[in-house]
C-alpha cells in the first residue's frame, strides 16, 4: 500500500515510448521544487526493472508501448510482495474504457488523459504519492457506474476474510469514502476529528490489501458495502 508522500521531493519514474513526450513531462514536473524526475523508461518492461531499481515514489506510465504495454507493466510493479512498491499514474491518449479499467484492476492509483493541463499533471503526481487516488473526473461517473452495476465483476473471495475483520466503524468509514466523502467530510458525519478518520482509512486499506482510495471505492461497490443510489 502507498503511504503518505515522503518528507523530500517526489521521485518521478517517467514511462513512455515517446522520447519528446517523456522530456515534456520532465520539464513540466522539474520545475516544481517538490518533483524530482530519477529515471526514463521506454517500455514496460524497461519500466518494472527502473522501478525495481530505482525505488520512485510515483511511476507515470502510458500504456501502449512496446515489449511490455502498460497495463501488464502496472501490474507486475503494484504487486509487491512488501507492500511497498510506488503508486502508478496512468496517462494516456486513449479515451478507452477498456484502458481504465485494467489499469484499476493492475493497481494503478490514478488515470489522466493526456489531454489535460500542466497543472493536472502536477497536482496528480501529488495526490496519488500522499496515497490518495485519482481519476480524471470526465472518467469519475463511468468508472462508479462500471463497478457499481450488479454482476458487473465477481468480488475477490481473498478478500472474504479480510470484510469480516472491518469493525462496524471501519466499513462506516469505507462506505462514506465510497461515496466520495473527503476526509473532512468524513469526519463531519461520524463527529471525529480528521486524524482519527485517517487512522481508520489506514486500517481499512491494510486490511483489505488495497493501495488506496480508488481501490477502496472499487472494492465497496463489489462486494456491496455501498450500492448505487444507496
Amino acid at each position: 500500500m502507498t503511504g503518505p508522500a515522503p518528507d523530500g521531493p517526489v521521485r518521478v519514474l517517467l514511462v513512455d515510448d515517446q522520447h519528446l513526450v517523456r522530456s515534456g513531462f520532465r520539464i513540466i514536473l522539474e520545475v516544481e521544487d517538490d518533483i524530482e524526475v530519477v529515471g526514463e523508461a521506454a517500455d514496460g518492461e524497461r519500466a518494472v526493472a527502473m522501478a525495481a531499481a530505482l525505488r520512485p515514489d510515483v511511476v507515470l506510465m502510458d500504456v501502449e508501448m512496446p515489449v511490455l504495454d502498460g497495463l501488464a507493466a502496472t501490474r507486475r510493479i503494484t504487486d509487491d510482495a512488501t507492500g511497498d512498491g510506488p503508486a502508478v499514474l496512468i496517462l494516456t491518449t486513449f479515451d478507452r474504457d477498456d484502458y481504465l479499467f485494467a489499469a484499476l484492476r493492475a493497481g494503478a492509483s490514478g488515470f489522466l488523459l493526456k489531454n489535460g493541463t500542466p497543472e493536472d499533471l502536477v497536482e496528480a503526481v501529488r495526490v496519488v504519492a500522499r496515497g490518495e487516488g485519482l481519476i480524471a473526473p470526465a472518467l469519475t461517473r463511468r468508472v462508479i457506474s462500471t463497478f457499481a452495476r450488479p454482476g458487473a465483476a465477481p468480488p475477490d473471495p481473498r478478500h472474504d476474510a479480510a470484510t469480516a475483520e472491518l469493525t462496524p466503524r471501519e466499513r462506516e468509514v469505507l462506505a462514506l469514502v465510497a461515496r466520495g466523502a473527503s476526509n473532512a467530510e468524513v469526519a463531519a458525519v461520524l463527529h471525529v476529528g480528521e486524524a482519527t478518520v485517517k487512522t481508520h482509512v489506514s486500517r481499512v486499506l491494510a486490511k483489505l490489501g488495497l493501495r488506496d482510495r480508488v481501490q477502496a471505492v472499487i472494492f465497496a461497490y463489489e462486494h456491496g458495502i455501498v450500492r448505487p443510489g444507496g
